[in-house]
Parts: structure tokens; C-alpha cells; sequence
């Protein structure tokens, strides 16, 4: 049986599933380039490699065009592996899909039966888990979530439609820090998120490039884009490594670098 375990988002990542963007559909409205972003993925993937991550790739089929962004069909919380209940069309059958690829390798998963949830609105911190509640995730899957982790504290995190995930508005670099679009989470919650970190904002131009969207590699080392220069210094500034990575043209498809990777292994 394969190891699985996260109990945070920033602990050294050591093992990590991604698919390639092969089959992306292009957008009627926008001039983007397939073929740049697969190029853009296969750099983020090797910078992955480079810096001692294994890398499973999971095979791209023809009828998942967004298959690439791995993070939204399952997410490991502690030692439990989830496979995501997603309502969105183009993407149902993802969920099928990954469960034989983790029958295949041996890890045992449980699945969200109740409402609908996907990964990127799920983030773990120790005993606690946030879940973004919005369009693509809502509190019946959220509490369906909290009776299989009875030893978890289970928050829900309110934000608007305007945004795919919560890792769109906010994610979480340490124990005591995070980065945050304030303009998105109000009221009594960003209340209680001050209380435990010190959070970092991003402006509206950076949150346009999905600068909260960054990938942490544990040992305070970073993935995020070259253009968000201000988020990049103040990490800089916070003893954090900045790995830049070009990662623009997958942008335009909805998702970066968390958006792109599922984490199954952190120690």
C-alpha cells in the first residue's frame, strides 16, 4: 500500500499526482496556446522533479479536457485519501476515473457521497480543515466531510461565486502565515483567520493571476509567478524561497500551480 499523509499544506511535499494538460479545450473567447501551456506544465513538472518530488502522472483521456487540475477530484486530509463529488459536467467521471488509478495503486480512498465538494476548496492545518462554500462546494458535503474526521475541526469559509475555489481568495504558507484576497472573505471570518495568521494581502491585479494560487514545497520554498512581483518580495521579505515558474498561459484555462497538483505525501 502507498503512504498517504497531510496534515498541512506546507510540510516538505514528497509525493504528488498531476495529469498533462493534453486534451484542453480551447476557450471560444480567449487567443490562448494548447501548446504553450503544455509546455508551460511540463516545466512546472520537471521543476517538481528537480527539487526531489516524486511525480506520479496520471494518464490524460480525451473526455476529462480539465483533467489537468488534479487538485479538485481528491484531496489526502491526515491519513485519509477523498475522492470529491464535482457536479460540474465537463468534469464528471473524473472521479471514476482517479478511483481506479488509486485501486491500481493500492490506496484505499473513502468518497463524499453528500452534496458536492472539490479540492480546491478543501485545505488542511494541522486539526483544523477549511472548506470554501460557494459554487463548486457547500456545507452538505462539508458537514458529510466532518462526520468522517470526528477528531478534525471542520470550517466552512464563505466567499462569492465570482471565484472558482477558495485557493482562488486564500491559502495558507505556515502555521502562523497566510496569503489572503481581501476583498473577498468579510465580516467575522477574516476575523477568526487574524486570530491565527498573519495574513498577507494580495491586491486585485495579483489576485487576477491567482497570485494565492502558489504551491508550498515545505522548508518555506514557494512556486509562484514571475509577474506577481509585490507577493513575490513580501515572501522574499518572510524568509521564503520564491521558485518562479511561467506558468501564464494555463492561467487562461482557470487554474495554476495548486490548482495542478494533488498532494498525497508530506512529512
Amino acid at each position: 500500500m502507498s503512504k498517504i499523509s497531510c496534515f498541512n499544506e506546507y510540510d516538505p511535499l514528497k509525493k504528488v499526482l498531476v495529469c498533462e494538460p493534453k486534451f484542453l479545450m480551447q476557450p471560444e473567447s480567449m487567443n490562448v496556446s494548447i501548446d504553450l501551456a503544455i509546455k508551460e506544465h511540463h516545466h512546472f513538472v520537471s521543476t517538481l522533479k528537480t527539487c526531489g518530488i516524486e511525480v506520479i502522472s496520471l494518464p490524460a483521456v480525451k473526455q476529462f479536457p480539465e483533467q489537468v487540475f488534479t487538485r479538485d477530484t481528491g484531496f489526502v486530509l491526515g491519513e485519509d485519501f477523498f475522492v470529491a463529488n464535482i457536479e460540474n459536467y465537463i468534469r464528471q467521471g473524473e472521479e471514476n476515473y482517479l478511483k481506479e488509478q488509486l485501486t491500481e495503486a493500492a490506496i484505499p480512498y473513502q468518497t463524499i457521497a453528500k452534496g458536492k465538494i472539490e479540492g480546491g476548496d478543501v485545505m488542511i492545518d494541522g486539526e483544523t480543515v477549511y472548506v470554501g462554500i460557494s459554487n463548486r462546494t457547500n456545507t452538505e458535503a462539508a458537514r458529510q466531510l466532518q462526520s468522517f474526521l470526528p477528531n478534525f475541526n471542520i470550517i466552512e469559509v464563505p466567499f462569492s461565486d465570482a471565484y472558482l475555489h477558495l485557493d482562488c481568495v486564500f491559502n495558507i504558507l505556515s502555521s502562523n502565515e497566510a496569503i489572503i484576497y481581501p476583498e473577498e472573505i468579510h465580516g467575522e471570518k477574516i476575523k477568526d483567520l487574524k486570530k491565527r495568521y498573519d495574513l498577507i494581502a494580495v491586491s486585485e491585479e495579483e489576485q487576477a493571476t491567482l497570485a494565492t494560487n502558489i504551491l508550498s514545497l515545505g522548508n518555506k520554498k514557494i512556486i509562484s509567478l514571475p509577474i506577481n512581483k509585490n507577493i513575490n518580495k513580501e515572501l522574499n521579505l518572510r524568509g521564503y524561497e520564491v521558485i518562479e515558474v511561467d506558468f501564464m498561459e494555463m492561467i487562461k484555462f482557470g487554474g495554476s500551480f495548486r490548482c495542478c497538483t494533488l498532494p498525497i505525501l508530506r512529512q
